[in-house]
């Protein structure tokens, strides 16, 4: 990979789409295979930590088990970001306008990036994609080829007028091939008819026209959202307090974690219904080493007779 690509991703600059196109091997399985993408190879590289299985051409597959999961948990973004070490400092983002308030959004990322058009940029990327029999570098090309559970997360530079990734019928085809939704950066329209489908989407605005003067660079690529980096094959979860990006190699400690936090709050909430001790003699740890015994045993238990009484 040219070390130009890889000094723009180290400092989260904000556009590494030209970087991408000039640099990166054009990797093409089909005529619906991507076009600017990492190689198998490189995809492997970059996402070394992952501890589950992958896609074809190597983006992690965290399986469906584990998205089933964190949907019936309902797990939100405040619960699962204390499970990110410190150093993933860059993978969350708030803001948005959603489609449904009140509903969560999950599924694996399947990043698509886009920059401003440019002609001779367009055609010289456009003849490359023709020698190779791959025929879109458009919205339309991406979704087709997005699978259930995928969620595509798309890179349009905050653009709204012009920056409208989908209408109510590409996104209905979407959501009922992805059973997720979408997060934008950028725009969507027709959002009265969207909604009714029930999808969610996160979006920065809306604008009655299509996409216009923004071509694809990247399909599943490390993408900038906001102040969010996220790579293609990270679990995404999105509710009203933003969007969080959860690399693969966490998502276990997510899931563990959040089951424990959720006995403490159930013990220490038990233990204040009592009425009979202060916030101090609770919350961080009991005081009482017999009750911090039965505390302990039920976070590893979950075991109702260990509630205070």
């Amino acid at each position: 990979m040219n070390s130009l690509f890889i000094q723009n991703l180290k400092n989260n600059a904000r556009r590494i789409a030209l970087a991408l196109i000039l640099t990166a091997p054009i990797f093409i399985q089909s005529a619906k295979a991507q076009l600017y993408n990492f190689t198998e190879e490189q995809m492997k590289s970059f996402t070394a930590t992952n501890p589950f299985g992958r896609f074809p051409g190597g983006r992690p597959m965290i399986p469906d088990a584990v998205l089933d999961t964190f949907r019936q948990m309902q797990i939100q973004v405040v619960e699962a970001v204390g499970s990110i070490p410190r150093e993933y400092a860059n993978q969350y983002e708030a803001g948005w306008k959603t489609l449904q308030p009140n509903k969560k959004l999950y599924g694996r990322a399947f990043t698509v990036q886009f920059i401003p058009s440019r002609p001779d940029l367009v055609a010289g990327m456009q003849s490359e994609a023709t020698k190779n029999n791959f025929t879109g570098l458009r919205n339309q090309t991406t979704i087709d080829m997005l699978q259930k559970n995928d969620l595509v997360v798309v890179d349009l530079f905050g653009k709204v007028q012009g920056g409208t990734y989908v209408g109510d019928k590409l996104a209905y085809y979407i959501y009922k091939t992805t059973e997720t939704g979408v997060v934008v950066d950028g725009g969507i329209y027709l959002l009265e008819n969207m909604a009714q489908s029930g999808m969610q989407a996160f979006y920065r605005g809306t604008y009655p026209g299509p996409l216009s003067n923004a071509t694809v660079s990247g399909i599943n690529v490390p993408v900038r959202i906001g102040n969010a980096i996220i790579m293609p094959g990270d679990l995404i979860i999105g509710d009203q307090d933003g969007i969080l990006a959860v690399p693969p190699q966490f998502v276990s400690a997510v899931i563990k974690n959040v089951i424990r936090d959720r006995r403490r709050d159930v013990w220490m909430k038990k233990a204040f219904d009592l009425k009979r001790f202060k916030s101090s003699d609770i919350y961080g740890r009991p005081k009482d080493p017999e009750l911090l015994k039965l505390f302990e045993e039920y976070l590893r238990t979950g075991d109702a007779k260990l509630l205070p009484k």
